[in-house]
């Protein structure tokens, strides 16, 4: 399919190095672009196959007319003028899933919502892995799906991570089951609104047949409504009791009803998982893996045993009697409300980063008892210290720099508090993604612990 063709893939990150190397290895004549220096990507640059060529610090639209094929990384905007030259030119854009998806032999079960696909997907492949050693955990989590496929066969159990970003370039992308968690206001800087956010989120489904199965949450009125689109058949999560095929909570035990059956799976408190988002993130992952027909003592099993996804609400450390939590996957007002949710004593909080257009005052109002302070850095201080004005909240200090925002908010804690990193912001104003954010938040806590204890 790619042999001897001739692709141009674009961006120079996780993603388009996966696709790169996918395709020399299928035999395509490789052409890997990105704006940015050899300076800004050394790192990146070394794990490329030595006969990848690499074109850098100049547009894509420049080397388009040569190629059979365009990849994109989900970095790139698809208003970028390449993508009209490519039209223009008749030469095909897909994504990084797309390709990898084209040469898939296993079944997927793809993840998306706004906030919770990480954890939600991590347990997936957590349940996957209790019923069979071929299970694959790829996609925006962690590893690209591009660096999986080929180690992946008919009878593999594919948990994959999708972003809205990477559903902005499938074609045929067609997953077993899919799963739209929850929407709420992300990404607007990209997309440029809600309609359009939502319209790329749901072409999860556009491709599924009555074979496949769509879950979606009852209790995100967004999501409800999409049960009346699509092809395929749908399956609802719900924190309470709801009709038709669902995994809900009744009488406080999490059950699956499908056709005439009932079935328990455990105790709705004995999921490992603290917090309400955290119930809902087990629900859907119960839904995909049921109908994707995995056995109920290995979904019973893992999910009364799953630990916390590194980033998401990880707990780091206790010292001097405060608590370090790291929630730099945090990235948007929605996640950081239900990071601040999950708050059960006091808790100064560090906000604020990469500007995408979100609004700060829905946090803000939703601020508890629990958060005493605040300590905000970041492109868009000043947009979230406008809300604290609105919502009256005044204990708060501004930072210019990472390290100092933890070290103010250490002066601003005393025993008993917790220290909580949750940014409701993207990271790119100070590092490469939230998972450097979050990789330096607990350096620099152990290095507070270690100096403490000299």
């Amino acid at each position: 399919m790619y042999s001897n063709k001739n692709v141009l893939v674009v961006g120079v990150a996780r993603s388009g190095i996966g696709a790169a190397n996918l395709l020399c290895k299928l035999g395509a004549k490789v052409t890997i672009n990105d704006i940015k220096s050899k300076e800004q990507l050394s790192d990146q640059l070394g794990l490329l196959d030595a006969k990848i060529s690499v074109v850098l610090e100049c547009k894509a639209d420049k080397l388009i007319k040569d190629m059979d094929l365009v990849v994109v990384s989900p970095g790139v905007p698809t208003s970028l003028s390449l993508f009209k030259e490519a039209e223009k030119l008749n030469v095909k854009v897909i994504g990084e899933i797309e390709l990898a998806y084209s040469i898939c032999k296993g079944q997927i079960a793809a993840i998306t919502g706004t906030n919770g696909k990480t954890t939600t997907t991590a347990l997936v492949g957590e349940i996957f892995k209790r019923q069979s050693s071929n299970a694959f955990v790829v996609g925006n989590i962690g590893d690209a799906f591009s660096n999986k496929v080929l180690e992946m066969k008919e009878d593999s159990l594919i948990a994959l991570e999708v972003s809205s970003f990477q559903m902005e370039t499938i074609n045929t992308f067609k997953p077993k089951i899919s799963a739209i968690l929850n929407i709420t206001e992300d990404h607007l800087a990209r997309h440029g609104n809600m309609d359009e956010y939502i319209r790329c989120k749901k072409r999860i489904f556009e491709n599924q047949n009555s074979d496949d199965v769509l879950v979606l949450n009852y209790d995100d009125k967004t999501t409800r409504a999409m049960a009346y689109e699509g092809k395929c058949k749908k399956v609802f999560f719900s924190k309470s009791e709801v009709d038709g095929d669902c995994v809900c909570v009744a009488n406080n035990e999490i059950v699956i009803k499908d056709k005439s059956k009932v079935i328990t799976v455990c105790d709705a408190d004995k999921i490992s998982l603290p917090g309400i988002h955290n119930l809902e993130n087990v629900l859907a992952a119960v839904a995909i893996t049921y109908f994707y027909g995995i056995k109920i003592d290995a979904i019973a099993y893992a999910i009364q045993n799953f630990k916390a996804v590194e980033h998401r609400l990880e707990f780091v450390c206790e010292h001097n009697g405060i608590r370090y939590i790291n929630d730099s996957k945090g990235t948007n007002t929605d996640a950081t409300i239900w990071a601040v949710k999950a708050m059960d004593r006091p808790t100064v909080i560090i906000i604020g980063g990469y500007e995408k257009g979100s609004e700060f005052d829905s946090l803000v109002n939703e601020f508890n008892e629990y958060i005493k302070g605040a300590v905000v850095i970041g492109q868009t201080k000043d947009r979230i210290i406008s809300s604290f004005k609105k919502y009256d909240f005044k204990n708060y200090k501004e930072c210019n720099s990472f390290e100092d925002a933890i070290y103010k908010a250490l002066e601003m804690s005393s025993k008993g508090y917790n220290i909580l990193l949750s940014p409701a912001c993207a990271s790119f104003d100070m590092f490469k993604d939230f998972e450097a954010r979050g990789h330096r938040f607990k350096e620099i806590v152990n290095e507070i612990k270690e100096c403490k204890n000299e």
